[in-house]
C-alpha cells in the first residue's frame, strides 16, 4: 500500500487503511489533524443549519472561518507526513564516528523541532475551534446544540493528540525555543480541555431546560 499524501482527495477508508498499516506515516499527527477538521465540519453544520437573519452575520463568519480551519487542518496533516520523513531521514545517518554521531545528533534537533511545527499548528487550530463554537452556541438551532459540545469534544481530542506529538519531539531536546514551545503547546492544550468541558456543560444545561 503506498501512502496517498492528498489527503483531502482520500476515502476515509483509505487512510484508515493506511493508518493501521506499516507504514511510518500516517500516524498520530495525521490523527489529530483530522479530529481538528471534524470539529470544524461540526461547527460549520450547526452554522449552515442556523439561518435565522438576526444572527447572520455572526453565524456566516463563523461557518467561513470553521471551512478555513478544516482547510487548514487538512494542511497541516500532509505537513505533518513530510516533517515525520525527515526525521525519519535523519534516524538513518550513520553514527560509527564521533563526528558522524555529532552530525546526526543535529540532523536529528533540527528535524525533530520541525516536526512539533505541525502538531503546534493544530493546536492553535484546535483553540481557535473551541472559539467558534462559544460564539455559535448562543445563537445555534437548538436542535443541534448537542454537536456544538460534540465538536468542543473533537477539538479537544485534536489537542490532546497533538500536545503529544509536540512532548514526543521536544521533550528531549535543549535549548529556549524547545522549552518555550513545549510549555506554549502544554498551555494551549489545558486552555482547550477547560473551555471544551465549560462548552459541554452548558450544553449539557441547555438539553435539561
Amino acid at each position: 500500500m503506498d501512502p496517498d499524501p492528498d489527503l483531502p482527495r482520500q476515502t476515509l477508508g483509505d487512510f484508515l487503511g493506511e493508518l493501521a498499516a506499516r507504514l511510518p506515516a500516517p500516524g498520530a499527527g495525521a490523527v489529530a489533524a483530522i479530529e481538528a477538521a471534524l470539529a470544524a465540519s461540526l461547527v460549520a453544520m450547526v452554522g449552515r443549519f442556523t439561518p435565522e437573519e438576526e444572527h447572520a452575520e455572526l453565524v456566516g463568519s463563523v461557518v467561513a472561518e470553521a471551512d478555513e480551519r478544516r482547510d487548514a487542518a487538512l494542511r497541516a496533516a500532509a505537513d505533518d507526513e513530510t516533517a515525520f520523513t525527515a526525521v525519519a531521514e535523519a534516524m538513518k545517518l550513520p553514527r560509527d564516528t564521533e563526528e558522524q554521531g555529532a552530525r546526526r545528533r543535529r540532523a536529528m534537533a533540527e528535524a525533530q523541532e520541525g516536526a512539533a511545527g505541525p502538531p503546534q499548528d493544530i493546536l492553535g487550530i484546535a483553540a481557535a475551534l473551541v472559539t467558534l463554537a462559544e460564539r455559535i452556541l448562543p445563537v445555534a438551532n437548538r436542535n443541534l446544540v448537542s454537536d456544538v459540545a460534540a465538536a468542543t469534544a473533537a477539538a479537544r481530542a485534536a489537542a490532546t493528540t497533538a500536545l503529544l506529538a509536540v512532548e514526543t519531539n521536544l521533550a528531549g531536546l535543549d535549548g529556549d525555543a524547545a522549552r518555550e514551545g513545549l510549555r506554549a503547546a502544554t498551555d494551549t492544550a489545558a486552555d482547550v480541555a477547560r473551555r471544551a468541558e465549560s462548552v459541554e456543560a452548558a450544553v449539557r444545561r441547555a438539553l435539561r431546560d
